[in-house]
Protein backbone atom coordinates (compact mmCIF):
# COMPACT_ATOMS: atom_id res chain seq x y z
CA UNK A 1 0.00 0.00 0.00
CA UNK A 2 1.21 3.48 -0.83
CA UNK A 3 2.21 5.82 1.98
CA UNK A 4 1.23 9.50 1.74
CA UNK A 5 4.16 11.91 1.92
CA UNK A 6 3.55 14.07 5.05
CA UNK A 7 5.01 17.10 3.24
CA UNK A 8 2.46 16.62 0.46
CA UNK A 9 -0.40 16.37 2.97
CA UNK A 10 0.76 19.55 4.71
CA UNK A 11 1.11 21.45 1.41
CA UNK A 12 -2.36 20.37 0.24
CA UNK A 13 -3.96 21.32 3.59
CA UNK A 14 -2.34 24.77 3.40
CA UNK A 15 -3.23 25.31 -0.27
CA UNK A 16 -6.84 24.17 0.02
CA UNK A 17 -7.55 25.77 3.41
CA UNK A 18 -6.20 29.06 2.03
CA UNK A 19 -8.43 28.99 -1.06
CA UNK A 20 -11.17 31.66 -1.38
CA UNK A 21 -14.07 29.22 -0.81
CA UNK A 22 -12.52 27.79 2.36
CA UNK A 23 -11.61 31.23 3.72
CA UNK A 24 -15.12 32.52 2.96
CA UNK A 25 -16.70 29.66 4.92
CA UNK A 26 -14.10 29.68 7.76
CA UNK A 27 -13.30 26.06 6.89
CA UNK A 28 -9.97 24.22 7.22
CA UNK A 29 -8.68 20.73 6.58
CA UNK A 30 -7.22 19.63 9.92
CA UNK A 31 -6.19 16.09 8.97
CA UNK A 32 -5.56 14.43 5.63
CA UNK A 33 -4.60 10.86 4.90
CA UNK A 34 -5.26 7.91 2.67
CA UNK A 35 -8.91 7.03 3.24
CA UNK A 36 -9.62 9.78 5.78
CA UNK A 37 -9.94 13.53 6.25
CA UNK A 38 -11.05 15.83 9.07
CA UNK A 39 -12.53 19.23 8.24
CA UNK A 40 -13.41 22.01 10.71
CA UNK A 41 -15.82 24.88 10.13
CA UNK A 42 -16.17 27.78 12.58
CA UNK A 43 -19.86 28.73 12.59
CA UNK A 44 -20.57 32.45 12.26
CA UNK A 45 -23.53 34.62 11.26
CA UNK A 46 -22.90 34.16 7.51
CA UNK A 47 -23.65 30.43 7.93
CA UNK A 48 -27.13 30.99 9.36
CA UNK A 49 -30.45 30.90 7.51
CA UNK A 50 -33.41 33.19 8.28
CA UNK A 51 -34.48 31.15 11.32
CA UNK A 52 -31.08 31.52 12.98
CA UNK A 53 -29.72 28.00 12.39
CA UNK A 54 -26.84 26.77 10.22
CA UNK A 55 -28.11 26.53 6.64
CA UNK A 56 -28.39 23.02 5.17
CA UNK A 57 -26.05 24.01 2.35
CA UNK A 58 -23.27 24.57 4.87
CA UNK A 59 -23.66 20.96 5.99
CA UNK A 60 -24.12 19.46 2.53
CA UNK A 61 -22.36 21.56 -0.09
CA UNK A 62 -19.56 22.58 2.23
CA UNK A 63 -18.47 20.32 5.04
CA UNK A 64 -19.93 16.88 4.13
CA UNK A 65 -18.89 17.16 0.47
CA UNK A 66 -15.43 18.43 1.45
CA UNK A 67 -14.66 15.76 4.05
CA UNK A 68 -15.87 12.95 1.77
CA UNK A 69 -13.93 14.34 -1.20
CA UNK A 70 -10.60 14.65 0.61
CA UNK A 71 -10.94 11.20 2.20
CA UNK A 72 -10.76 9.73 -1.32
CA UNK A 73 -8.33 12.16 -2.98
CA UNK A 74 -5.09 11.12 -1.30
CA UNK A 75 -5.01 7.58 -2.66
CA UNK A 76 -5.36 8.68 -6.29
CA UNK A 77 -2.34 8.68 -8.59
CA UNK A 78 -0.50 11.99 -8.89
CA UNK A 79 -2.07 14.27 -11.50
CA UNK A 80 -5.46 12.62 -11.04
CA UNK A 81 -8.44 14.33 -9.48
CA UNK A 82 -12.04 13.62 -8.62
CA UNK A 83 -15.33 15.42 -8.54
CA UNK A 84 -18.62 14.71 -6.82
CA UNK A 85 -21.25 12.80 -8.81
CA UNK A 86 -23.90 12.74 -6.10
CA UNK A 87 -24.34 13.69 -2.48
CA UNK A 88 -26.85 12.43 0.10
CA UNK A 89 -27.13 14.20 3.45
CA UNK A 90 -29.21 13.50 6.54
CA UNK A 91 -29.68 16.53 8.78
CA UNK A 92 -29.88 15.22 12.34
CA UNK A 93 -29.80 18.28 14.64
CA UNK A 94 -29.88 22.08 14.29
CA UNK A 95 -26.97 24.29 15.31
CA UNK A 96 -26.72 28.05 15.92
CA UNK A 97 -23.12 28.61 17.08
CA UNK A 98 -19.83 26.84 17.66
CA UNK A 99 -17.77 24.65 15.41
CA UNK A 100 -18.60 21.79 13.08
CA UNK A 101 -16.15 18.94 12.57
CA UNK A 102 -16.60 16.47 9.74
CA UNK A 103 -14.74 13.17 9.64
CA UNK A 104 -14.57 11.84 6.10
CA UNK A 105 -13.94 8.17 5.40
CA UNK A 106 -13.44 6.39 2.12
CA UNK A 107 -15.79 3.42 1.92
CA UNK A 108 -14.71 1.99 -1.47
CA UNK A 109 -12.52 3.12 -4.31
CA UNK A 110 -12.73 1.58 -7.76
CA UNK A 111 -10.99 2.47 -11.01
CA UNK A 112 -13.49 5.19 -11.94
CA UNK A 113 -15.87 5.65 -9.00
CA UNK A 114 -15.39 6.06 -5.27
CA UNK A 115 -17.80 6.06 -2.35
CA UNK A 116 -17.17 8.02 0.84
CA UNK A 117 -19.06 9.16 3.91
CA UNK A 118 -18.78 12.00 6.39
CA UNK A 119 -20.09 12.38 9.91
CA UNK A 120 -20.52 15.92 11.23
CA UNK A 121 -20.39 16.67 14.95
CA UNK A 122 -20.64 19.80 17.07
CA UNK A 123 -18.19 20.76 19.85
CA UNK A 124 -20.06 18.56 22.34
CA UNK A 125 -19.58 15.54 20.05
CA UNK A 126 -23.27 15.44 19.10
CA UNK A 127 -23.90 13.98 15.63
CA UNK A 128 -25.63 16.75 13.64
CA UNK A 129 -25.37 15.42 10.07
CA UNK A 130 -24.29 12.37 8.08
CA UNK A 131 -23.72 12.09 4.37
CA UNK A 132 -22.45 9.88 1.59
CA UNK A 133 -20.87 10.91 -1.68
CA UNK A 134 -20.10 9.18 -4.95
CA UNK A 135 -17.03 10.58 -6.70
CA UNK A 136 -15.71 10.08 -10.22
CA UNK A 137 -12.00 9.86 -11.08
CA UNK A 138 -10.74 12.48 -13.55
CA UNK A 139 -7.24 11.85 -14.94
CA UNK A 140 -5.29 15.08 -15.47
CA UNK A 141 -7.54 17.03 -13.08
CA UNK A 142 -5.07 18.26 -10.46
CA UNK A 143 -4.85 21.11 -7.99
CA UNK A 144 -4.45 24.58 -9.47
CA UNK A 145 -3.35 27.97 -8.28
CA UNK A 146 -0.92 26.84 -5.64
CA UNK A 147 2.81 26.44 -5.48
CA UNK A 148 4.42 23.25 -6.72
CA UNK A 149 3.60 20.35 -4.44
CA UNK A 150 6.06 17.79 -3.08
CA UNK A 151 5.75 14.20 -4.35
CA UNK A 152 2.46 12.64 -3.22
CA UNK A 153 3.81 9.28 -2.07
CA UNK A 154 6.94 8.13 -0.24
Amino acid sequence: MKQLNPAYGHAVRETVSGSPFFRHLSMTIRELGIGCAVVDLAVDTEHLQAFGYVHGGVYAAAIVDTAAFWSVFCELAEGTGITTVDLKVNYLAPLRTGKLTAAGKRIKMGKTLGLAEATVKDVQGRLVAHGTSTLIVLPGFGLEGGKALPPKFL
